[in-house]
């Protein structure tokens, strides 16, 4: 007779572990007291870092491209595919965390990696795109992205005709988690330039681009789409995509568990175990852990969560499906050993789970 199923679902503990390995170490620790638990593992992203590794282990093969950083220089990045879906994230091919050095470059970072990559899954026969724009490095309303893909700006027109011939019958879904429009004191720059690097002076001005790219892209299209809903995020990476790819703008966490199959893999669940490394306001605005407890709700399953820091009181956890919280600062308060061993914590982390839930 089987034990208790388990689902695994965590996302990164970001700068500590991957994922994949955070379910690992959860597993390990679950096991040393329920030996005869059936535990699947399911990593899962909200369209940052982390999607590819997301995609990958849940069985869609890593394809390797080589394309232009955030500023200019060779990255080996890569896609995810299954048949003919690709996943592309932004983070890893042009992203914050490839600017050579950490150093921000807020005027000149661009998001031409971001179309290279989907260049390449084009070129592979790929026709269904899910783009994770998470952690941008750039804030050029797409343009980068777009002139990789074929569209050419000449003076002040904007030409589409070059752009990839895979496009017209692609389906391009965007995963995105913020609202905001292109341009003004909600736009891309007002909001998020100084997160990027930009000081007051160089938000003005990266507005006022925006503002031009945005009637060009108006005169070329014969639509304006600079206010829709999520054309600021990623630096206007959103914009490029719904004003010019069509694209369907969704919220990150639960696009990544359609894609990933979460509904089918959670049901029959006993426990559903998920977590990031810290839980705090920001986790309740769509990041993974609600998102995952939203979707275990839907199918009457409990969920409990494993971070590395809780700021989340009781009421707000019980509020987001979340039955507890177990922190690695719970049982090491030595910060610098949560980061140094967070895998050996979370398998004692996993340990408890199980003798208190199952």
């Amino acid at each position: 007779m089987t034990g208790p199923r388990v689902l695994l679902a965590p996302d990164k503990f970001k700068g500590s572990l991957p994922a994949h390995e955070v379910a690992r170490a959860l597993a390990e620790g679950v096991r040393r007291v329920r030996p005869d638990a059936v535990l699947d593992s399911l990593p899962v992203a909200d369209g940052g870092d982390g999607t590819l590794d997301a995609a990958v282990a849940s069985g869609f093969e890593r394809v390797k491209v080589v394309v232009d950083g955030p500023t200019g220089e060779p990255v080996a990045t890569s896609y995810a595919r299954r048949g003919s879906t690709a996943v592309v994230e932004m983070a890893d091919a042009c992203g914050l965390v490839r600017l050579p050095g950490g150093a921000l470059a807020p005027m000149i970072a661009s998001s031409r990696g971001l179309g290279q990559v989907v260049a390449a899954a084009l070129d592979a026969g790929c026709r269904d795109l899910v783009v994770g724009i998470g952690g941008s490095a750039s804030t050029d309303g797409g343009v980068g992205m777009l002139t990789a893909l074929g569209a050419s700006v000449d003076g002040d027109r904007l030409d589409l005709t070059g752009l990839h011939p895979a496009l017209a019958e692609a389906r391009v879904v965007a995963a995105c988690d913020v609202d905001n429009p292109l341009t003004g004191r909600d736009g891309a720059a007002a909001v998020y330039g100084s997160q990027k690097g930009a000081d007051p002076a160089q938000v003005v001005v990266l507005d006022e681009r925006l503002a031009r790219w945005a009637d060009l892209v108006a005169a070329a299209t014969g639509a304006d789409r600079r206010d829709e809903p999520g054309a600021g995020a990623a630096g206007g990476v959103g914009f490029g995509l719904v004003a010019v790819l069509g694209a369907e703008l969704r919220p990150g966490i639960a696009l990544m568990l359609d894609l990933l199959g979460f509904a089918d893999r959670v049901a029959g669940s006993r426990l559903v175990v998920t977590g990031e490394g810290s839980l705090d306001e920001q986790s309740l605005r769509g990041k993974a852990p609600v998102g995952v407890s939203s979707a275990a709700a839907r199918a009457g399953a409990p969920v409990v969560a494993v971070c590395g820091r809780n700021l989340l009181t009781g009421q707000q956890l019980a509020a987001a499906g979340v039955v507890a919280a177990y922190a690695l600062t719970d049982i090491e308060p030595d910060v610098s050993v949560c980061l140094a061993e967070p895998a050996r914590l979370l398998a004692d982390l996993g340990e408890r789970i199980a003798r208190e839930h199952l």
